[in-house]
C-alpha cells in the first residue's frame, strides 16, 4: 500500500509479479507474461466499492527463428461491488492490449458471492469479450473458505 485512503481519498497500492515458470498455453485474452506492474485505486462511494487498476505486463515470444521477442502490454480495469444482505454483486468492464497480433482484447464480468458463514464464499459468475479478439464467453463458479484455527504457531 502506496497511500491509505481517507475519507473521501481512495486507497493507492502497487504490485510486481515476476514468474518464475510459465505454462507454453495462453492465458485468455491477455497472454502468457512473463513479470508485470499494477497499480490499484480502490475506494467506496455511497455503499459501493470501486477499483481501478493499471496493468503493465512484459509479454515473451518465441519467433519463427527461436529468438525471444519482448512486447509490452498495458490493460486497465474498472469494477464496482454493492454488498446485499448476505449477498455481494459485482461488475468489471477490463482492456487488455495484444502486442503480437496488433489488437486488443475487451469484455465485461458480472458475479455474484454468497457469504454461508463468515469464513465460507461461494461465488459465481460469466465473462463476455466485447471484440473479435476476446474469448466470447466464459462461465465461472468457486468457493473461499478460510480455515478457523491457525496451521502454524505465529512467531
Amino acid at each position: 500500500m502506496l497511500l491509505p485512503g481517507e475519507k473521501r481519498l481512495p486507497t493507492i497500492s502497487m504490485s510486481y509479479i515476476r514468474r518464475l515458470h510459465a505454462s507454453p498455453a495462453p492465458e485468455l485474452d491477455r497472454g502468457t507474461y512473463h513479470q508485470g506492474g499494477v497499480f490499484l485505486a480502490s475506494t467506496d462511494v455511497q455503499g459501493f466499492h470501486v477499483d481501478a487498476n493499471a496493468i503493465f505486463n512484459e509479454q515473451i515470444e518465441t519467433n519463427r527463428s527461436g529468438s525471444r521477442v519482448r512486447r509490452a502490454q498495458f490493460g486497465q480495469t474498472l469494477s464496482v461491488s454493492h454488498p446485499w444482505k448476505r449477498w455481494t454483486l459485482g461488475g468489471e468492464l477490463w482492456h487488455f492490449t495484444q502486442p503480437f497480433t496488433n489488437s486488443n482484447a475487451a469484455g465485461s464480468l458480472w458475479a455474484a458471492a454468497y457469504t454461508v458463514r463468515p469464513n465460507l464464499v461461494i461465488d459465481g459468475g460469466f465473462q463476455h469479450g466485447l471484440t473479435d479478439t476476446s474469448t466470447r464467453w466464459e462461465v465461472f463458479a468457486g468457493f473461499t473458505y478460510v480455515l478457523p484455527y491457525r496451521l502454524w504457531k505465529q512467531h
